[in-house]
């Protein structure tokens, strides 16, 4: 496959990265110490949009799959979702209220953003097991996939603060922000649609509703396993990057080192993509997953004494939770098309959809309970909200709440997914 039709596809990436992560890193932010929302309730807006996608995943996957058959393409989805998520993306940021008022207004454009991103996301996720039937060309693929999207978390994660700081910060910040990162969503999205409308779509067979696709996808525990193992890590690395901006402001004391922590977690893996993918063609891709995860776990402990103690080198040690987070993205998305191209020897239809919709919905899952967990964490902490205009003073168990969801809550996370990952090596062995 040429690079051409590889940086074709990726690019879309660049787009889902970024609306994936900015949400993550800054909304639950937005909410407390702008428009002064209360840290539970604010969780529940961050949570509940996506929990709502939890439900619409599936059901659009099963729509991508019927779109399939009669056009023997998903572009349509593909561009619906292009269009609509960046307006519903910068609308989240235009609250012209505070306190209830603006948690309703958030959640409203939340809602539609996620859909939206959902109508792109789940066809997108399918193509690649339609896109060529050779392991290692897949692998390819995803590499290609995973360096572009972690260029948009990095977009994502270097960019929108620094546009929020440009503008001024408060109101003004968040409104140009939301313009600014909407822009470049809407022009990755695009670009992927129109750049694979020359993969042709086989999900084969009658489609599937969306009882039977889940009862199709069901009977595969190996896939079930490792998105469960990835669902565990999404929810610990989705904690850990709404902490960062609380990091900065309160345990280092610049709002603006946002952009440098989230830069020096996420950044190393641009570099750390390919090295995964060259080490797991050599030594399995199981195994690098499950040494990256380990690794990940102890950075993400030492930085806890290094949090407390106000200490910058908590930008060195990020870097290396950043060189494991490459694989921890780049290796589950690799062994998934496998599970699902496996699956049509038992079943004989390539239902990519309704796997790649489960998948995406637990995914979108992991990324949005992780947020509300650090809203909990940080309510339970005593974490007082404010304006831009009016910040306040946090006591020290709301320091320590936030400190922790930094550090040793995503730690435990991956530690919890090492016994499904084994699980799952078991399985994939066995075929059952």
């Amino acid at each position: 496959m040429n690079k051409g039709r590889l940086a074709g596809y990726g690019v879309g990436s660049i787009g889902t990265g970024v609306f994936s992560t900015v949400p993550g890193l800054l909304l639950l932010f937005f909410l407390t110490d702008v428009l002064a929302v209360p840290a539970a309730l604010a969780g529940v807006v961050v949570v509940a949009p996506k929990a709502l996608d939890v439900l619409f995943n599936p059901i659009i996957g099963a729509a991508s799959d019927r779109e399939a058959v009669r056009t023997a393409r998903r572009t349509k989805l593909l561009l619906t979702g292009a269009l609509v998520m960046p307006v519903a993306f910068a609308t989240m940021f235009l609250s012209p209220s505070s306190g209830y008022a603006g948690a309703i207004w958030v959640t409203l454009a939340f809602i539609g953003a996620s859909v939206a991103f959902a109508a792109f996301q789940v066809p997108y996720v399918a193509l690649p097991a339609e896109m060529s039937d050779e392991p290692d060309t897949r692998l390819r693929i995803m590499t290609w996939r995973i360096v572009f999207l972690t260029l948009g978390i990095l977009i994502a994660g270097g960019l929108a603060p620094a546009v929020v700081d440009a503008g001024g910060g408060g109101r003004p910040g968040y409104a140009l922000m939301g313009g600014v990162v909407g822009a470049v969503v809407l022009a990755a999205c695009v670009t992927a649609t129109l750049s694979t409308r020359w993969v042709r779509s086989r999900p084969g067979g009658d489609v599937l509703g969306l009882v039977a696709a889940f009862r199709l996808a069901r009977g595969n525990r190996p896939f079930f396993l490792l998105m469960s193992a990835f669902v565990t890590q999404a929810v610990g690395i989705a904690i850990m990057l709404a902490a960062v901006p609380y990091v900065a402001t309160y345990w280092l004391g610049d709002y603006s080192l946002t952009s440098i922590l989230f830069v020096c977690v996420v950044g190393p893996s641009a570099l750390a993509v390919p090295v995964w993918s060259a080490l797991a063609r050599r030594f399995g891709r199981l195994r690098c997953f499950t040494v990256a995860t380990v690794v990940f776990a102890v950075a993400a402990l030492v930085n806890y004494p290094l949090g407390a103690a106000g200490s910058k080198s908590v930008l060195a040690a990020a870097a290396v939770l950043g060189l494991c987070y490459a694989a921890l993205q780049v290796l589950p998305l690799a062994l998934m098309p496998d599970a699902i191209v496996a699956d049509a020897a038992r079943t004989g239809q390539v239902q990519a959809g309704a796997f790649t919709g489960a998948w995406t919905a637990g995914e979108t899952a992991g990324l949005a309970v992780g947020p509300g967990l650090y809203a909990l964490m940080l309510a339970v902490g005593g974490f007082l909200s404010s304006t831009f205009d009016e910040p306040v003073t946090q006591p020290g168990s709301a320091k320590t709440a936030l400190l922790l969801g930094f550090t040793v809550v995503p730690a435990l996370l991956m530690l919890a997914s090492l016994p499904i990952l084994r699980a799952y090596g078991r399985a994939r062995t066995t075929g059952n």
